[in-house]
């Protein structure tokens, strides 16, 4: 039987509460103590899939923060499992790597011994982080190296994605729309591929986003469309950071975007309010290197909650349960950035 959370508010009273604690924060510091960061002042608020996900709160709630403006500047959130579906049609659905199918049923049947073999210690929550880290490395190179062998070749790539069981959760594009009319960054991390990535969404959601860049592994393709090579070190679950922000790349650039910019996002990391999605607690390593004033962190918990529940509700600052829309952080952010 799955643990009940401990709260389960709608997204308004979600956001309503995490203000007034930002309030507190901002107007209330002792002189003589400065206040504790604002992820550990929030309390576990978690979400099922039940909970209400209706529009935007009617109620005004301008009164309750005196600099709403200022409160986040900045997005960073995980791909899979995170801004895309965990549960699919019924079945679970396929992430950007395990989505790829390269044209050769050998190599194929080597990459899924692979993710046999790991995948259940990427989901143990018992296994300590720094040996998991490791693995999960060796994992991911062992995998890049069949991809390059077995002869990738882009167009593979293009028809993997228009196969794939593979979606964006609901409110995925209200959020992305919300904060390109206020030109907020956002940055995906992923420890896929970025050139898939990048294929997802050209395919599945037919638009472009001028404030959104891709980190994660990216390939290299010969004149002749083959994969030869990955550019960087490898990207796993467990070491997404901002130090990895060189080997991103603007999304709208590959979609063919001819307003979109090409700076290398120095902007980005002057925005020193976050607002972080995740689906890992290693995801929670995806603002290190940012010298952030505040940070929310919110979860998605897809899977193994009974087990994971309380690991999450320490680590994240709000918990989605059971592959809950995006909605809820829609309205967050609505209020955040009004």
């Amino acid at each position: 039987m799955t643990s009940p959370p401990l709260l389960s508010p709608s997204p308004s009273s979600t956001s309503r509460l995490l203000l007034r604690l930002l309030l507190s924060r901002r107007r209330s510091p002792t002189p003589c103590s400065p206040p504790p960061p604002l992820r550990r002042c929030l309390p576990l608020l978690a979400a099922s899939m039940s909970s209400s996900s209706s529009a935007a709160a009617t109620r005004n709630f301008g009164s309750v923060v005196a600099d709403a403006d200022g409160l986040a500047r900045k997005v960073i959130a995980d791909f899979d499992g995170t801004l895309t579906r965990y549960w699919y049609d019924g079945a679970r659905g396929q992430s950007s790597h395990g989505l790829l199918r390269q044209g050769n049923k050998e190599y194929d049947a080597k990459r899924e011994e692979l993710f046999e073999h790991y995948h259940p210690i990427e989901i143990n929550p018992d296994i300590p982080l720094p040996e998991k880290a490791k693995l999960m490395e060796e994992w991911w190179e062992k995998t890049h190296g069949l991809l390059i062998e077995g002869g990738l070749t882009y167009e593979a790539i293009k028809k993997s994605v228009a196969d794939a069981k593979i979606a964006f959760r609901d409110g995925v594009v209200d959020l992305f729309e919300f904060l390109e009319e206020r030109d907020i960054p956002v940055l995906v991390f992923s420890a896929g591929l970025a050139d898939i990535i990048e294929e997802v969404f050209r395919q599945k959601l037919h638009r472009s986003f001028k404030n959104i860049k891709i980190v994660s592994n990216r390939m290299v393709f010969n004149e002749e469309g083959h994969l030869v090579s990955f550019k960087g070190k490898t990207i796993h679950v467990l070491n997404k950071n901002e130090h990895a922000l060189d080997m991103a790349a603007p999304v709208h650039d590959n979609l063919g975007d001819p307003n979109g910019s090409t700076d290398d996002y120095s902007l980005v990391k002057k925005r020193t309010n976050v607002l972080l999605l995740g689906d890992h607690i290693g995801d929670l390593g995806m603002s290190d290197g940012l010298n952030y004033e505040n940070r929310i962190a919110v979860g998605f918990l897809n899977n193994n909650i009974e087990k994971s529940l309380i690991d999450y509700s320490e680590a994240f600052d709000i918990v989605y349960l059971n592959d809950a829309p995006m909605l809820g952080v829609v309205e967050l952010a609505s209020e955040l950035c009004p």
